[in-house]
């Protein structure tokens, strides 16, 4: 399993042309065979950054979203929506299990 954690800081004046971007991303990702997981969340401290959760079957899926054309439609349109630079970190996984709380 592979899992990438991204966040993405907005320009306050974009939030909401990036808030229909993200959903529309995140919506169209969640269909795509491959993908395990696929969730998007506004920071509970700042609600101009995105948080993306993304876990992948395989690297063929990953492969497979990075070239889908709701993505590259999201990554076209980030230079005029961004505030900052994006951090994205890539997990590869061998093993995981639910944690009881």
């Amino acid at each position: 399993m592979l899992v990438v954690h991204a966040t993405f800081p907005v320009d306050p004046d974009s939030r909401e042309r990036a808030l229909d971007l993200v959903r529309d991303l995140a919506e169209q990702s969640r269909a795509e065979e491959g993908i395990i997981d696929y969730q998007v969340a506004t920071d509970a401290e700042d609600e101009t950054v995105f948080r993306f959760f993304e876990q992948y079957e395989d690297e063929a899926a990953f492969g497979a979203h990075a070239e889908s054309d709701h993505f590259g439609e999201f990554e076209a349109a980030l230079p005029e929506l961004l505030a900052g630079e994006p951090q994205v970190t890539r997990f590869d996984v061998s093993d995981a299990s639910e944690v009881d709380l």
